[in-house]
């Protein structure tokens, strides 16, 4: 079991680059992401771990579906198929399906999620 508290002890990530490292695109300012895989491979149907990203906007086509919960920080996420912008903060949780065209707007210096993505369609 994998346990994800609001209050547990921040475990160091390893540098991902930029979001175009990771197939998204840079909008505003110079966002770094970072994260570790914990659970799975990239190879695998089934994956997980924690991610992190510095201020700034970034777009990206999700090549999976994600479910993911903030642990530290405050985004904001808007679903490009609708335009329907939500914002969260510690604690909150979403959902996006693969083929998802999202914007990432990083309110705060940095945010950190944990996350589970499946790459197998339901």
């Amino acid at each position: 079991m994998l346990a994800f508290k609001l209050d547990m002890d921040r475990i160091a990530l390893d540098d991902w680059g930029t979001p175009e490292d990771i197939g998204a695109t840079t909008v505003e300012g110079a966002v770094a992401v970072s994260g570790k895989l914990l659970f799975g491979s990239l190879e695998s149907a089934v994956s997980g771990g924690l991610y992190a990203a510095s201020h700034g906007k970034y777009r990206v086509t999700y090549a999976f579906h994600e479910h993911a919960t903030l642990l530290d920080g405050q985004l904001a996420l808007t679903d490009e198929t609708d335009g329907k912008t939500v914002i969260y903060g510690p604690g909150d949780s979403w959902i996006i399906a693969k083929g998802t065209t999202v914007l990432w707007d990083i309110r705060s210096d940095r945010i950190r999620k944990s996350y589970l993505a499946a790459v197998t369609d339901l």
